[in-house]
């Protein structure tokens, strides 16, 4: 099995058997089931993995969850670039392309290798990822490949997000602070969380 068929069926476990349970159920969110061909091109092209519905409001998604050994970090990350990719318009992750609304971001409690074993989230949130393009576009959170671990608040109005490379070489990615988001922009930004505030 490749490592991305590793990682989607990680991910598709902990969607149908954790997420969905645990955070849309006590939101009354319904997933929309779609057309297996639509469900690929609106991820590959708008970085959105699922469409829930909640009466007439409609939510688009992307996911992304984490194994327990990463319960100390307190931020998301979006994939930047793959600039190792041999296909130039893979270039641009998701970073340029993401059209969902909603950021659901989970630590499991389990590994990836036991994810069977998982029984909940240490934590999770769902971030308004329309109010944080936002406030890329504004400048008021900014992407610096400046050789930092961890985003810093800048002015206490800013937030600066470093870049991050991925060991193997094969895409970057940048991290925002949950907390950093509330803290500057107020409760608003993050509509559900657990243990990250």
């Amino acid at each position: 099995m490749t490592k991305y068929n590793k990682d989607r069926a990680f991910t598709d476990y902990v969607h149908k058997n954790l997420a969905v349970p645990l955070i849309y159920n006590s939101l009354q969110w319904t997933e929309v089931q779609l057309k297996r061909d639509y469900a690929k091109y609106i991820d590959m092209m708008d970085g959105i993995d699922y469409v829930f519905r909640n009466g007439d409001s409609i939510m688009s998604v992307q996911e992304r969850f984490r194994e327990e050994k990463y319960k100390s970090f307190a931020d998301f990350t979006i994939r930047y670039r793959r600039d190792q990719n041999k296909i130039e318009d893979r270039h641009e992750s998701e970073y340029y392309k993401m059209k969902a609304h909603y950021f659901t971001y989970g630590i499991i409690n389990s590994s990836k290798k036991n994810v069977v074993e998982s029984s909940d989230f240490i934590k999770y949130a769902i971030i308004d990822l329309k109010k944080v393009y936002k406030k890329i576009d504004s400048g008021d959170i900014f992407i610096s490949d400046n050789n930092k671990n961890r985003c810093e608040i800048i002015n206490n109005s800013k937030i600066e997000c470093p870049v991050k490379y991925n060991p193997d070489g094969s895409s970057s990615f940048f991290p925002i602070d949950i907390s950093y988001l509330v803290k500057l922009w107020g409760n608003d930004m993050v509509i559900a969380q657990k243990g990250f505030l």
